[in-house]
């Protein structure tokens, strides 16, 4: 006879599982009581910030720093930070599983990184039935205002991802991305060792200096 699984143990297998399982409620109510203390911190409490962010995340390296209000399912619970991570205001987070982010990645305003989707089939959403699938994302990319990333999408280092873009596919490292459904627009290329922004030159100085 084969012995049944817990709700909780589907839920990092991409297995068809029921979220409002108490099990899974009890631990998840635990993880939103930090995001709230966290969220309700003053501009002032860095230490605090630092501190609360340490307990939340799976991982979270040196230098990283959220912008309140954080969004997340399970309060970064499930999310893998490297090093200086930066994110804007109202990120939100569906980490019902694990969001892997590489040192250095930019997150604009308003992004959305989810794990989780729903059985189109009516009669399982009807019951509220969830899988996840995680996301990955590479070192040192950069994530316009408004970036949806939808679940199992995996992001190349150093890719940039043009503002209002959904993610629905893999992206490869070193391009420039945009649109809905998001596609590579180009490669990171010679042009943007010239020019940050339309016609405004990068000073040799400067790049010799913080490259």
């Amino acid at each position: 006879m084969t012995e049944q699984r817990s709700e909780k143990s589907k839920m990092h297998s991409v297995e068809l599982y029921q979220p409002g399982d108490p099990e899974i409620m009890a631990e998840q109510t635990r993880c939103m009581e930090l995001l709230y203390d966290y969220n309700a911190t003053r501009p002032s409490e860095t230490d605090k910030r630092e501190k609360l962010l340490k307990q939340m995340f799976a991982e979270i390296g040196e230098g990283c720093y959220i912008e309140p209000p954080l969004h997340a399912n399970w309060a970064g619970h499930f999310v893998h930070l490297g090093t200086g991570v930066y994110a804007n205001f109202n990120l939100t987070l569906v980490d019902d599983t694990a969001i892997y982010i590489g040192d250095h990645t930019l997150f604009g305003p308003n992004v959305t990184i989810a794990t989780a989707g729903h059985p189109i089939l009516p009669s399982l959403r009807s019951k509220g039935i969830q899988y996840n699938a995680p996301v990955h994302i590479g070192k040192n990319c950069w994530f316009g205002a408004g970036v949806i990333v939808v679940p199992g999408v995996t992001i190349g280092d150093n890719t940039v991802v043009g503002a209002g873009s959904v993610v629905t596919k893999d992206l490869p490292a070193n391009v420039v991305a945009v649109g809905d459904p998001c596609r590579v627009l180009r490669p990171i290329n010679e042009h943007d060792r010239q020019y940050y922004f339309k016609d405004h030159r990068i000073d040799p100085a400067d790049l010799a200096r913080w490259e």
